[in-house]
């Protein structure tokens, strides 16, 4: 249960108590400033506490969005202000102030709520104000601007705004005119009857898992089933955050599940995809295999891109000015959103795809409409990166270094080199990921690409050996996953024996696991994994020498099961971690808003 302290003049007929209750508060009330004083200090430290001026008046979702959002330590509206336990101290020492300076006297002459959180600010204490839009919040000084303020709450629907609201600002076409002017209400029925998002995200996951095994039957009628089922677990997928911003349920555990179940889902159904047309005796797993990796490419490219310049100074290219220019002329914003094959469009697509062709029809297109995805997105931050005179901070370069996962080899190698900044780094990532995956083509398993990979490592290290501050060096991340994972698919491809791509398959999705798990980390202010963890699993130029190694020293029946047990050892260690790490209390409370594609 969560406190509310009323303070000021009672009002008759006011429902600000009843509107506290139907929130979660205990309601309180003070007789004067310094009884609130005592009210708080009382109050249970484990406890939310709110003071709310007895005089507010407005819709009930502006108080539940000033005073209930669990994001926020510190959070306020006009005439009210909260404080979850880690800003009790920072709340009772603001309050304290503010009543010695007033030397205790009665609040009705004007809103203690807003002295405090004047005094908050005074003391650089972060006070998030919800934007509030068309809702109503206000403090009346008199009986007519009581009145006024009345007159303006009747005058909005105080639903239809959280209805509105639940709904991403930026979200994709299909998402936009074809999910969200249903599920927004498949969320408020579930927000009736007590349902949370984790729970909807969960959904999401079993019906997306069913769509796979669906396809996983190799029958036209499942490929449908498939499709259909697909198509749901996406509304869902949509109802979930819907249904989070609407009642404000947001968790650390909700924000692990929605940053990595989509991920889950989609390879999931890869997986199906290939096992279906493997019964249909056609044998797409090296497609499946591709599909997972350059759609993990295009998302680091979006990560690595976004931290190297979210915090940079003097942020602005030519590239950038034009691309706002478009902006304002509507339906090119939605073109452009389109081609980039967002999630709606893609799940969509392949959907579609299963439930009238066949498996490798369905691989083919995605594979076609993700790279030129991928190369219509890169290169536009290419020429932005190139035509901009960004200054980037050490954050971002600690960023991109975690990003790049760089493991104990790189870290033995670096010691050695010059730490020199130069703008060769990045193509000094592509061309040793590019010379092996040549030698990986033309050898196969061999010492040849063993050879290949010791000077991969090399060129790895001295591409990270320097803070990533330059221009283009957000695409040392990109082109190590290519390396990493083409390796493994290529070398798995030239064994040519029965279990190595489906091995291949479990080795990516585990590593690109912990690489996932990388990003959301950082997005959500904690860090990167720890070190150990990087270390255990071998860093990605370890993981990479590793593989070659074991593909030229083993049969290709042997290499299958070397693959599989390394697939299962990284997911257990990352997955361990990851779980553990995100059900602590200590994990931010993020709820993913970015799907970038």
């Amino acid at each position: 249960m969560s406190t509310a302290i009323l303070t000021g003049q009672p009002v008759p007929g006011s429902s600000i108590e009843g509107d506290l209750r139907s929130l979660g508060f205990d309601v309180l009330i003070a007789a004067d400033a310094a009884d609130a004083e005592r009210l708080v200090a009382e109050a249970p430290c484990e406890q939310r506490i709110a003071l709310v001026d007895a005089r507010f008046v407005g819709h009930l979702h502006a108080l539940r969005l000033g005073l209930t959002d669990p994001r926020f330590s510190l959070a306020a509206v006009p005439g009210a202000v909260t404080a979850q336990p880690d800003g009790r101290v920072t709340l009772t020492r603001a309050l304290a102030r503010e009543n010695s300076a007033g030397g205790g006297t009665a609040v009705a002459v004007d809103s203690l709520p807003d002295r405090v959180v004047t005094a908050l600010a005074e003391d650089g204490a972060d006070v998030h104000r919800p934007e509030l839009g068309s809702l109503v919040a206000a403090v009346p000084a008199d009986p007519q601007a009581r009145n006024e303020a009345r007159q303006a709450v009747a005058e909005v629907d105080d639903e239809a705004v959280r209805l509105k609201s639940a709904v991403k600002s930026r979200d994709g076409f299909f998402t936009t005119y074809f999910i969200s002017p249903y599920s927004r209400y498949i969320a408020r029925w579930c927000a009736r009857r007590g349902l949370t998002p984790n729970q909807v995200t969960t959904a999401s996951l079993i019906t997306a898992l069913i769509a796979a095994a669906c396809a996983a039957t190799g029958t036209r009628g499942g490929f449908i089933a498939a499709g259909v089922l697909l198509i749901a677990s996406f509304v869902l997928d949509c109802t979930d955050g819907q249904l989070a911003r609407y009642s404000l349920q947001y968790s650390t555990l909700g924000a692990w599940l929605d940053a990595t179940f989509d991920r889950a889902k989609e390879y999931a159904y890869y997986a199906g995809l290939a096992l279906g047309a493997a019964r249909g005796g056609d044998d797409v797993w090296a497609l499946a295999l591709g599909a997972m990796i350059l759609q993990t490419f295009r998302h680091v490219v979006d990560f690595s891109f976004n931290e190297a310049n979210h915090d940079a100074t003097a942020n602005t290219s030519p590239t950038a000015a034009l691309s706002g220019r478009l902006d304002s002329v509507g339906w090119t914003v939605w073109v452009r959103r389109m081609i980039v094959l967002p999630i709606g469009e893609r799940w969509a697509m392949i959907a579609v795809l299963t439930a009238v062709t066949t498996p490798r029809i369905t691989f083919y297109v995605l594979l076609i409409g993700c790279a030129f995805a991928a190369t219509y997105t890169t290169a536009g931050r290419v020429l932005r990166s190139l035509t901009r005179k960004a200054q980037r901070t050490d954050r971002a370069a600690g960023a991109l270094a975690d990003l790049a996962d760089s493991g104990p080899l790189v870290e033995l190698l670096t010691r050695g080199l010059p730490d020199r900044a130069h703008s060769l780094a990045p193509l000094n990532a592509a061309f040793g990921g590019a010379l092996l995956a040549v030698t990986a083509v033309v050898f196969g398993p061999s010492w040849q690409v063993v050879a290949a990979a010791g000077l991969y490592v090399v060129l790895a290290g001295e591409s990270v050996n320097h803070p990533l501050k330059g221009a283009l060096d957000w695409l040392i991340p990109p082109f190590f996953r290519a390396a990493e994972y083409g390796t493994v698919l290529i070398l798995a491809a030239k064994a040519d024996v029965n279990g190595a791509l489906p091995a291949a398959f479990g080795l990516v999705a585990a590593v690109a696991y912990h690489h996932y798990d990388t990003v959301y980390r950082i997005r959500g202010n904690a860090g990167a994994p720890p070190a150990w963890l990087v270390r255990a699993v071998g860093g990605q130029e370890g993981r990479t020498l590793l593989v070659t190694v074991l593909a030229a020293a083993l049969t290709a029946a042997q290499f299958t099961v070397a693959l599989t047990v390394l697939a299962v050892a990284v997911a257990l260690v990352v997955l361990l971690e990851s779980i553990r790490f995100w059900v602590s209390a200590g994990a931010p409370a993020v709820h993913d808003e970015g799907e970038p594609a």
